[in-house]
C-alpha cells in the first residue's frame, strides 16, 4: 500500500522541531509588539465625572497607546468607575479641544489619535449623562470576576438597590431618611444628631428588650388628651413601630427629643447614657401614671438590697431595706492602680463589708457604748432585668480633673448572681443565673453602647459610641453587620503599653459603661410582638407611617426627576434683575416651564405672557448663550442635558415689548451691549444689544450696528471696547477680527458717529475718551441734608448785615419770595449770587486789596473772585468778636436754638473764628433765603463748577489756624494746603446733584440729594461741592458713611478719594466743624469713684497737637457748661487717662499732647472733678485709691485718694494710718483685682485677697503699682470679723450677689459647671426652669 501524500506518516523528531519553531515565532511576534507599544506614543486621558456632585472634583487618569479604539477606551473608563458601559457619554472637557463639545462614540473602531487625541498631552474628558440618563451602576454579581472593578480609582457614590434606572439620581438635598433599604441584617439604624450616641444606645437596648418594647406597644395614645409632639411615650412607640417595620436604613431621632423639650443646641451636649436612663424612666412614670404601665419601671428594673450593721460584741444587727435601678460597681479602689479584673470581683468589692473601729466605732442599742461592728449591703432580690453601671469615670485628686478610666474589665455572656444573694434572710429563686436582654439571640452580652450596633450604618450612625471625658468618639464600620465575640472582647478594655496612673482618654471608645442582662426564666422570657399580633392601636400607626413613608418616596422620586437651575429675569418696569430658583420635572415642556417661570416672577399685571421666552444664560459673564425657537414642546429634561445637581449655565426669562419680535440667539455667537455716545450733550444711552460673530470683522461689525441704530453712519463710526474696568481700546483696523482685537463672549463697547473734530484727535485726548472716562469713574450717592434750624438761619443773616452787604441779602429774600410767595429757582439765586460775588471782587481788586495778578486765566472764570463774607485779617477777630455779644443779646432764642442743635458746632468755642465761619454762609442760596422755613426745591443738574470751586483764593488764607505743629500723620488730613489754599480746587471732577424724594419717615425738614459724582474725586473737593446745599463751610460739617447695617462711620481722610465707595451707598450730613490736621476728636467721661456706674459720658471735645492740658480744659468749661450744666472752675477738676473703665495717669497743666501724652483717633479721657486744690503737680507723685475694709461691720468705706511721693510701702502706710488713724503697726493692705471699682464680695475680701504683701516698693511683685489710678484696700489687723448667723449669711449673700451683678462683677470665680440632663414633661423648658 502506497500511503498518499496526505496521510504521510512524520518522524516524532519533525514534529517536536516543528512545534519548537512554532514557539519561537509566538514569542518572536510578541516581542516585536512590545517594541512597536513600545515606541507608540501614548495618549494620557483625564476623566472628570460630572454625573455626581460628590465626584465632581475627582479624576480618573488612563495612560492608553494612540491606537486604541474608542471603544476600548469607553471599556475603561466603564471598568474604572463601575458603570455599565453605553450608559454614559463622555465630551470634551476644559482641555484643548474645547470647540468640539459632540459626545465620543461609544461603538467606534476609531483609534485615539485619529479622534483628535493629542498624544505627550493632557486630554480633558468629561464623563456626562446619557440622553438625560444616569449612568446605570455595575451590579456587585456582574462584576465579581474583575477585579479591576474593586480596585477602580475612583467611582460613584452608593445607590442603594439600584439597577441602573433613572431612579439611581442622587438628589442634592441628601440626607440619611433618604436611604429605603433595610441592611442585610433586618434591623435598622439610628441617625446621630450630632453627640447623641449616648441617647441612640439606650433606644436600641429599650428597643431590644422585648418585655419593654411589648409593654409600650400596648399603650393607647389618647390624642383628646395631650399634644403628640411632647408626648415622650407616643414618640418613643412610633420610634420603635419605624425601627420594627420600616424599611429605612436609618431613622431620626429628632421627634424623640422634641417631646423631651430639647432643641437644637441640645445634640451638641454631652451627657452621660446612665443619668438619661433615669431621667427619662422617671418621665415615663410621670406619663404613665393610672394607666396599665404605671409600674412597669419597678417591675422590669428594680431590686432590693439590705444595708445593715452588725455589732461584732453581742451580734446584734440593724438594717435598712432600700430599692436600686442599677448596681454602680467601681473599676478601680480609690487609692489603688490595679483595677478590678471582672465584674464578678466588682460585685464583691460592693457587698464587702468595712469594719467600723476606732473613731468610727458603732454606738450598740443593745451594748449601750460604742463597739466595733460590720458594715455591709447585702441583695435581697435581683430585678428582672439587672442594669450593671462600670464607674469608668473618676476624680483625679492629683490633676484635680475628672478622667476616663480604660482598664480591663470582663464579664460574662451569663453571670450567676447566687453568691451574691443574702440566702438567711430570703430564700427565692432570684439566685438563679441571670443573663441580659440579648440582640440577635438570647444570651449575648452588650453594654448599652454595644447596642448602638445594631444601629451602625455607614454614614448613618458610624459605629459603637460611648461617652469619655473628651467627648463622644467613634469607631467607623463597613455597614450595618452582626457583632461577633472579638467585638464583645474589645468592650472589657485595657490598653497596650504603658499609659502611667490612668489610660488616655483617647486609648479606646469601645469600652463597655452600662451592662444590662435578664433574668433567665423561660417562663417570663417574652418574645417580640410580631405584626400581625399588633394591638388595633398600633395597626393604625403603622399604616399611618406607612402612608407617610410612602408620600415620602413619592416626594423624593419627584425630587430625583425636578431639574432645579437658577431662573433670572431683568423686570420690564422696574429694570431690576430678579433671581429664583426654577424646579421643573424633567417631562415638562418648555411652554409649561415658561408659563411656571411667569407666575414665579410676578409678571401676570405687568406683560402678556407671550411676550416671554426662556433662553439659556451665562450669568457670571451676562451672556445669552442660546434661545429655543421651534423646542416649544421639547422636555425640559432634553433641552437641559438632565437632571443634575448643578447645571454650568442659567435660564433668562425674557420679555418683550407687544410690538417688538424677538431675537434668535444661536450658540457660536457672541452677544455685545452698544452704548451710544452723545458729545454733544454729554450722555451715555442705555445699551442695545446686538449679537455678532468673532470671525467678523470690524467694518462688518460697524456696518451691523448701523443697521441697528439707523441714526449712526458707518462710514464715520467709532468703536471704543470696554475689555475690563477703565480699559478702553479704540478699534482702528478695519480688517482685524472681533476675536483679535479681544471680544469674547459678553462685550461691552461705545459708539459714536458725529463729523466733529474730536474725530481727528489722539484718543486720549479726545473729548469722547474723556467723557467715557469720566462714565467709567461716576457713581451715584445719595446724601441725607441736616435739618436748618431758624436759629443758624438768624446767624447767618446777622454777620451778612454786619459784614455790609446786608442789603444785598435781603433784596435777595425778596425776589425769592415774589409777590404771591413763589420761589424761585436755585439756579438764579446762584447767578445772582455770583454775580454780585464777582463784582464786589472786581472793586477789591481795583482797590488793590490782595490782588494776584500772575494768576492764571484759563482756569475757571471764577477762579480769581474772593468773597468778603469769608475774608478774615488781624482786625476781623475784633469785629467777630463784638458780633458775637452782639448776637447774644439781640436774639438770644435763636442764638441758644442754633447751639443745641448738634452739640459738635460747640467743639470749637475757644477760637472766635469758628462762629463767624459758621455765619458766613452766603454762598448757599438755598438755606440763605429760606427765612420762612420754607423748603426751596433744588435744581435737577445742579453744577459743582458754579461758586464752590470760585470762592476761595484768598478768603481762606488765614484759614490754616490753630496748631502749625501738626504732623502729617496725624489723625485727619488737612482740607488746606500749605499756601493755605483748599486742596478741593486743585482737580474738577464730575459733580452733578438732584433733589431727591425724601423716605417715608425719614425726619420733617431733612432733604435728600442724589449726587452723581466722579469716585475719584477727593473728599475735601467732594465736602466743598456739597457746601451750597448744607449752607455751611465745608470745615463745619462732617460726612458720614452709612453701611448695611445702618451704623455710620465718619470720613475724615480729606486728601483720600471716594474710590471705596459704590452706587447707592448712602451718606449723611451732620453739622459740626470738621478736624483738621493734626486734630482729634476726644470722648470726655466723667470719673465718679463712689457712684454704682463710675464712667459716665459728658461730650465730644477736640484736641489737637501742641495744645496744652491746660488749654484743653480752658475749652472744655463752656461747652461742660451749656451741654452738661457743670460750672467748673480750671482749677477744680483735672484730666486722666482711660484704659476702658480703669483711671489712669493725672494729666498736669503743663503737659503736651503728642509731646508728654499719646493722643490717637477716638481717644478717650476722664474728667474728674476734686474735692479741693489739685495734689498731683509732679510726675514723680502717684495716686491710688485707698479703701478701707472693715471687718467687724462686713463694709467697705467709699473711696479717698491719697498722694505718694514715692513708691514706698511706708509712705503708703503712713498715709493709710493718717487718714483713718489707724496705727501704724496695724495696718494691712491689698491690691484690688479685676477692673474698677475691683469690686468683692464682703463675704470674700477676708479671706480671698493676698492681705499684707512682703515687699518694700509698690513697683514689684505681686503689687505691680507703677501708675496712678491702682485700687488699695487695706484693713485694722486687729479688728475681728463679724459673726454671722446662717441667717445673716444668706440675706448678706443675696445682697452682695444683686449689688455685683448690677456692677457686672462675679460673685465667684468657679470654673463653668456641666449641663444637667433634663426632660420637659410639658415641652417648654422655660416653664420648668423656674422650678430648678
Amino acid at each position: 500500500m502506497v500511503p498518499g501524500e496526505e496521510n504521510q506518516l512524520v518522524p516524532k523528531e519533525d514534529v517536536f522541531w516543528r512545534c519548537r519553531q512554532n514557539i519561537f515565532d509566538e514569542m518572536k511576534k510578541k516581542f516585536l509588539q512590545i517594541e512597536n507599544a513600545a515606541e507608540e506614543p501614548r495618549v494620557l486621558c483625564i476623566i472628570q465625572d460630572t454625573t455626581n456632585s460628590k465626584t465632581v472634583n475627582e479624576r480618573i487618569t488612563l495612560n492608553l497607546p494612540a491606537s486604541t479604539p474608542l471603544r476600548k477606551l469607553f471599556e475603561d473608563v466603564a471598568n474604572k468607575v463601575g458603570y455599565i458601559n453605553g450608559t454614559f457619554d463622555l465630551v470634551w472637557g476644559n482641555g484643548i479641544n474645547t470647540a468640539d463639545t459632540a459626545p465620543l462614540d461609544h461603538t467606534s473602531d476609531k483609534s485615539l489619535l485619529d479622534a483628535n487625541f493629542e498624544p505627550g498631552k493632557k486630554n480633558f474628558l468629561h464623563l456626562t449623562d446619557k440622553d438625560g440618563e444616569q449612568p446605570q451602576i455595575l451590579l456587585e454579581d456582574s462584576s465579581a470576576g474583575d477585579d479591576s472593578v474593586h480596585d477602580r480609582f475612583i467611582g460613584p457614590l452608593p445607590r442603594e438597590g439600584s439597577v441602573g434606572s433613572t431612579s439611581d439620581y442622587v438628589s442634592q438635598s441628601y440626607s440619611y431618611s433618604s436611604i429605603l433599604n433595610k441592611s442585610e441584617t433586618g434591623y435598622v439604624g439610628l441617625v446621630n444628631q450630632a453627640m447623641t450616641c449616648y441617647l441612640n444606645s439606650l433606644l436600641q437596648t429599650l428597643f431590644m428588650t422585648p418585655e419593654f418594647r411589648n409593654a409600650l406597644y400596648k399603650w393607647e395614645f389618647e390624642e383628646s388628651e395631650e399634644d403628640p409632639v411632647t408626648s415622650i411615650p407616643y414618640q418613643l412607640q412610633r420610634l420603635f413601630v419605624l425601627l420594627q417595620t420600616s424599611k429605612k436604613r436609618a431613622i431620626e431621632t429628632t421627634d424623640v427629643t422634641r417631646s423631651f423639650g430639647w432643641d437644637s443646641s441640645e445634640a451638641w451636649q454631652q451627657h452621660d447614657v446612665q443619668e438619661l436612663c433615669r431621667v427619662m424612666f422617671d418621665a415615663l412614670e410621670q406619663k404613665w401614671k393610672q394607666t396599665e404601665q404605671a409600674d412597669l419601671i419597678n417591675e422590669l428594673y428594680q431590686g432590693k438590697l439590705k444595708d445593715y450593721v452588725r455589732c461584732l460584741e453581742c451580734g446584734y444587727e440593724g438594717w435598712r431595706i432600700d430599692t436600686y435601678l442599677d448596681i454602680p460597681l467601681v473599676i478601680r479602689p480609690y487609692g489603688s492602680s490595679q483595677a478590678f479584673a471582672s465584674v464578678e470581683e466588682a460585685l464583691h468589692a460592693f457587698i464587702q463589708p468595712e469594719i467600723l473601729d476606732g473613731p468610727n466605732q458603732y454606738f450598740c442599742e443593745r451594748c449601750k457604748k460604742k463597739c466595733d461592728a460590720r458594715k455591709g449591703l447585702r441583695f435581697l432580690h435581683f430585678p428582672y432585668l439587672l442594669t450593671l453601671q462600670l464607674k469608668r469615670f473618676d476624680f483625679d485628686y492629683t490633676t484635680m480633673h475628672r478622667i476616663k478610666l480604660n482598664d480591663r474589665m470582663t464579664f460574662p455572656e451569663e453571670l450567676d448572681m447566687s453568691t451574691f444573694i443574702d440566702v438567711e434572710d430570703e430564700k427565692s429563686p432570684q439566685t438563679e443565673s441571670c443573663t441580659d436582654s440579648g440582640a440577635e439571640n438570647e444570651g449575648s452580652c452588650h453594654s448599652d453602647q454595644m447596642s448602638n450596633d445594631f444601629s451602625n450604618d455607614d454614614g448613618v450612625d458610624e459605629g459603637i459610641c460611648l461617652e469619655n471625658n473628651s467627648g463622644t468618639e467613634k469607631i467607623s464600620k463597613p455597614g450595618l453587620e452582626k457583632i461577633t465575640q472579638e467585638d464583645i472582647k474589645k468592650t472589657h478594655g485595657g490598653s497596650s503599653g504603658s499609659r502611667g496612673y490612668y489610660s488616655s482618654a483617647f486609648a479606646s471608645s469601645t469600652n463597655a459603661y452600662m451592662l444590662i442582662y435578664r433574668l433567665k426564666d423561660p417562663a417570663r422570657n417574652a418574645k417580640f410582638l410580631e405584626v400581625d399580633e399588633y394591638p388595633e392601636h398600633i395597626k393604625s400607626l403603622v399604616q399611618r407611617e406607612r402612608e407617610l413613608e410612602e408620600q415620602e418616596k413619592r416626594q423624593r422620586e419627584i425630587e430625583r426627576n425636578t431639574c432645579k437651575i437658577k431662573l433670572f429675569c431683568l423686570h420690564p418696569v422696574k429694570q431690576v434683575m430678579m433671581e429664583n430658583k426654577l424646579e421643573v420635572h424633567k417631562d415638562k415642556t418648555l411652554k409649561e416651564a415658561v408659563e411656571m417661570a411667569y407666575k414665579m416672577m410676578d409678571l401676570e399685571e405687568v406683560i402678556p405672557m407671550d411676550c416671554c421666552r426662556l433662553v439659556k444664560y451665562d450669568e457670571f459673564h451676562d451672556y445669552l448663550e442660546r434661545s429655543y425657537e421651534g423646542e416649544e414642546d421639547t422636555p425640559m429634561g432634553l433641552l437641559l442635558g438632565g437632571v443634575k445637581s448643578t447645571y454650568m449655565f442659567d435660564l433668562l426669562l425674557e420679555t418683550r415689548k407687544p410690538d417688538q419680535v424677538f431675537q434668535s440667539y444661536k450658540p457660536g455667537e457672541v452677544m455685545v451691549k452698544v452704548h451710544v455716545v452723545d458729545l454733544k450733550a454729554e450722555s451715555v444711552a442705555a445699551p442695545i444689544t446686538v449679537r455678532a460673530y468673532l470671525n467678523q470683522t470690524v467694518t462688518e461689525f460697524k456696518q451691523l450696528i448701523s443697521k441697528t441704530v439707523v441714526h449712526l453712519p458707518a462710514e464715520t463710526m467709532r468703536i471704543v471696547l470696554e475689555r475690563c474696568y477703565n480699559d478702553l481700546r479704540l478699534l482702528t483696523a478695519p480688517s482685524k477680527t472681533l476675536k483679535a482685537e479681544g471680544f469674547f463672549r459678553s462685550n461691552k463697547v461705545f459708539v459714536e458717529s458725529s463729523e466733529t473734530l474730536d474725530y481727528q484727535m489722539a484718543f486720549t485726548d479726545s473729548h469722547l475718551w474723556k467723557l467715557l472716562d469720566r462714565h467709567a469713574n461716576t457713581i451715584r450717592l445719595f446724601v441725607l441734608l441736616p435739618e436748618q434750624s431758624p436759629g443758624s438761619y438768624s446767624k447767618r443773616t446777622a454777620y451778612q448785615k454786619a459784614g455790609g452787604d446786608s442789603g444785598n441779602v435781603d433784596d435777595d429774600c425778596e425776589r425769592v419770595k415774589g409777590p404771591v410767595g413763589s420761589l424761585k429757582s436755585v439756579e438764579a439765586i446762584l447767578e445772582e449770587s455770583t454775580e454780585k460775588l464777582k463784582s464786589l471782587s472786581l472793586q477789591q481788586q481795583q482797590d488793590g486789596e490782595n490782588g494776584d495778578s500772575s494768576k492764571s486765566t484759563e482756569t475757571s472764570d471764577f477762579e480769581n473772585i474772593e468773597s468778603p463774607l469769608n475774608e478774615r485779617d488781624s482786625s476781623a477777630s475784633v469785629e467777630n468778636r463784638d458780633l458775637e455779644q452782639h448776637i447774644q443779646t439781640s436774639d438770644p432764642e435763636n442764638f441758644q436754638s442754633e447751639e443745641r442743635s448738634d452739640s459738635d458746632v460747640n467743639n470749637d468755642r475757644s477760637t472766635s473764628s469758628v462762629d463767624s465761619d459758621i455765619l458766613s454762609s452766603s454762598h448757599s442760596s438755598d438755606t440763605l433765603c429760606n427765612a420762612d422755613n420754607a423748603q426751596i426745591p433744588l435744581a435737577n443738574g445742579l453744577d459743582s463748577h458754579s461758586i464752590t470751586s470760585s470762592r476761595r483764593t484768598k478768603a481762606n488764607e488765614g484759614k490754616k489756624e490753630t496748631w502749625d505743629t501738626a504732623e502729617e500723620d496725624s489723625g485727619t488730613d488737612s482740607e488746606y494746603d500749605e499756601s493755605g489754599k483748599s486742596r478741593g480746587e486743585t482737580q474738577y471732577m464730575y459733580f452733578k446733584a438732584e433733589p431727591y424724594a425724601a423716605d417715608a419717615g425719614s425726619g420733617e425738614g431733612h432733604k435728600w440729594l442724589m449726587v452723581h459724582v466722579d469716585k475719584r474725586i477727593t473728599l475735601a473737593a467732594f465736602k466743598q461741592h456739597l457746601e451750597p446745599f448744607v449752607g455751611v463751610l465745608s470745615s463745619h460739617f462732617k460726612v458720614f458713611r452709612v453701611y448695611a447695617s445702618n451704623q455710620e462711620f465718619e470720613s475724615v481722610r480729606l486728601n483720600e478719594t471716594l474710590s471705596s465707595f459704590s452706587d447707592d451707598n448712602k451718606i449723611t450730613i451732620r453739622l459740626g466743624r470738621a478736624l483738621k490736621k493734626g486734630e482729634y476728636r476726644v470722648k470726655v467721661y466723667q470719673l465718679l469713684v463712689n457712684e454704682q456706674e463710675p464712667c459716665k459720658f459728658l461730650l465730644d471735645a477736640v484736641f489737637a497737637k501742641g495744645m496744652t492740658v491746660r488749654q484743653s480744659k480752658e475749652e472744655l468749661i463752656p461747652q461742660l457748661r451749656e451741654q452738661c450744666g457743670l460750672e467748673l472752675s480750671i482749677d477744680r477738676f483735672r484730666l486722666r487717662k482711660k484704659t476702658w473703665k480703669n483711671p489712669g495717669t493725672v494729666f498736669l497743666d503743663y503737659h503736651i499732647y503728642e509731646e508728654d501724652i499719646n493722643i490717637s483717633s477716638n481717644w478717650e479721657v476722664f474728667l474728674e472733678v476734686l474735692d479741693g486744690v489739685e495734689k498731683m503737680k509732679s510726675m514723680s507723685q502717684l495716686a491710688v485709691l485707698s479703701r478701707r475694709w472693715r471687718p467687724s461691720e462686713m463694709k467697705l468705706d467709699p473711696f479717698q485718694e491719697v498722694v505718694l511721693e514715692s513708691s514706698s510701702v511706708d509712705e503708703l502706710r503712713e498715709k493709710l494710718s493718717e487718714i483713718s488713724g489707724i496705727p501704724l503697726e496695724d495696718i494691712e493692705f491689698v491690691k484690688g483685682r479685676g477692673t474698677f471699682p475691683c469690686d468683692i464680695s464682703v463675704l470674700d475680701i477676708h479671706q480671698d485677697l493676698d492681705w499684707n504683701p512682703k515687699v518694700s516698693t509698690l513697683n514689684v511683685w505681686p503689687l505691680y503699682i507703677c501708675d496712678d489710678g491702682a485700687v488699695i484696700f487695706y484693713r485694722d489687723k486687729t479688728e475681728e470679723l463679724m459673726e454671722l448667723t446662717d441667717e445673716q449669711r444668706n440675706e448678706l449673700m443675696k445682697k452682695e450677689s444683686s449689688r455685683l451683678q448690677k456692677t457686672g462683677h462675679r460673685v465667684t470665680y468657679s470654673p463653668r459647671k456641666e449641663k444637667a440632663l433634663k426632660i420637659y414633661l410639658d415641652g417648654a423648658p422655660n416653664k420648668d426652669l423656674a422650678q430648678d
